[in-house]
């Protein structure tokens, strides 16, 4: 899969920019997807509306204090969404079982990966949101091998 660039001008184009990502994803066979981002750049708000087009009816949001969620897609299977800002180490992470999960080949969506990059496989699929104005986010793709 070759780099890709999306431009999501208003929370109106985020449904195209979510199909566009779960394309990526489906072309890549990566089963882990890093959301980078700063607070507040939309990385919750583009896994909800990826989560929906996925076929996931669970209400979907950051897993800040849980730390992973568990949600089913429309062919029941598991879909799996981490927040890791809360975690303080790599041993944190492992404790609560995080290998497992994103050594299990379904769908693992991980906001804060740099927090965790050690146990994070290749390839994965890097999703960066770049905030660029009030809606205004540019969101670049590419695998990490």
């Amino acid at each position: 899969m070759q780099p890709l660039t999306i431009t999501v001008s208003s929370l109106e184009d985020l449904p195209a920019a979510a199909a566009q990502v779960q394309a990526a994803i489906a072309e890549a066979e990566c089963s882990v997807v890093a959301f980078e981002g700063e607070m507040g750049a939309g990385k919750t708000t583009l896994i909800r509306t990826l989560a929906a087009g996925l076929g996931v009816t669970d209400d979907v949001s950051s897993p800040t204090f849980a730390l992973v969620n568990e949600y089913r897609d429309g062919r029941d299977r598991p879909v799996y969404h981490f927040d890791f800002y809360r975690v303080d180490s790599v041993d944190e992470a492992e404790r609560i079982g995080a290998s497992e999960y994103l050594d299990s080949g379904y769908l693992c969506l991980v906001e804060w990966p740099a927090r965790v990059a050690a146990l994070l496989p290749e390839p994965r699929l890097e999703v960066r949101i770049e905030v660029l104005g009030l809606e205004v986010r540019q969101i670049q793709l590419k695998i990490i091998n």
